[in-house]
């Protein structure tokens, strides 16, 4: 495969091997980035809501009964 390799002019090695990855492979790589962005931005939701929900507990639960710091 080396030698192969050494034959070949630069930009088959540069420019045509990785345009024929990217036609084939390219479905694949856009899925995965779209299933990892996707799911950062269900994570930052998620920590958003938490957050919330943290702050209007405090907030609701802090005027009434015994003051506790966490």
């Amino acid at each position: 495969m080396d030698k192969l390799l050494k034959n070949l002019p630069w930009w088959v090695k540069w420019i045509g091997i990785p345009v024929i990855a990217l036609v084939i492979f390219g479905g694949i790589v856009a899925s995965l980035i779209s299933i990892v962005v996707g799911l950062l931005f269900k994570v930052i939701v998620f920590v958003i809501l938490v957050g919330a929900l943290v702050l209007v507990v405090k907030r609701f639960s802090g005027g009434s009964g015994s003051k506790r710091d966490w």
